[in-house]
């Protein structure tokens, strides 16, 4: 068993055995390995966020938050290609490409047989030319999107003219391979787009923002016909009724 299937083996392992533990020692006995390398698999596996811990003491071991994983996904070749193509455009300067790495190792640590080898041959044929990127400007668009909080920043507009503003964060355009951030400008009370790699500061603030409609704050302007990526439908929940186009 390579290393790659004996990561989701280990997590399969411990998923089944969860909430109870599973020492080291009947790790390495279940996989035929030394206890080192079951002590490195965990390490590699807790760096790449799987939710596996250690329980110390008497009947202790390692565990694994089952409500924290999820339950083994058959890719097909295809599906796996699909998800290499989708994974190599999240570049440094894209929303949560933080996020999209530590998925990727999650999905490739899954992936066994025929998907992984479809996937690995794909990759090496993938390259693409680095783009400048503010890792701190990303972060603090991620952060006021994700809690809903104001946003102080600086932007340079296409002109070249700089200006300081406080926004109320709506969600994210992308388009032609860029990405703006959609929001209510306090500065200018209304809506306005932001492209990402024209903010030249950001910095968060705890102040919570006003919940504003995306696709209010984009009527009439040139993103009215934006429309949600149908690469999404699965994510919209059962309960709610799908985004409709942007008009």
């Amino acid at each position: 068993m390579n290393r790659t299937a004996r990561l989701y083996a280990l997590v399969e392992e411990l998923r089944a055995a969860a909430p109870r533990p599973r020492t080291i020692a009947a790790l390495a006995a279940r996989f035929e390995v030394s206890t080192r390398t079951v002590q490195r698999d965990l390490q590699a596996l807790m760096e790449t966020g799987v939710p596996v811990r250690t329980i110390p003491g008497r009947g202790g071991g390692w565990s694994i938050d089952r409500a924290m994983t999820l339950p083994p996904i058959r890719f097909t070749p295809e599906e796996a290609s699909a998800l290499a193509v989708a994974l190599a455009t999240a570049d440094a300067s894209v929303p949560y490409a933080g996020a999209a790495r530590t998925a990727a190792q999650k999905i490739a640590a899954s992936m066994t047989g025929p998907a992984s080898a479809a996937a690995q041959v794909l990759a090496t044929r993938i390259v693409a030319l680095p783009s400048p990127s503010d890792a701190t400007v990303r972060t603090a668009v991620e952060q006021a999107l994700t809690t809903n909080t104001v946003l102080r920043l600086s932007y340079s507009d296409a002109a070249g003219r700089e200006s300081d503003r406080a926004v109320e964060p709506a969600g994210l355009l992308t388009a032609d391979g860029r990405w703006y951030l959609i929001a209510w400008c306090r500065t200018r009370q209304a809506g306005r787009g932001f492209r990402l790699d024209r903010i030249t500061a950001a910095v968060p603030t705890t102040e919570q923002a006003h919940t504003h409609d995306l696709a209010e704050l984009l009527r009439g302007s040139a993103a009215a016909g934006a429309v949600q990526p149908s690469t999404l439908d699965p994510l919209t929940p059962r309960f709610e009724k799908p985004m409709s186009p942007l008009r």
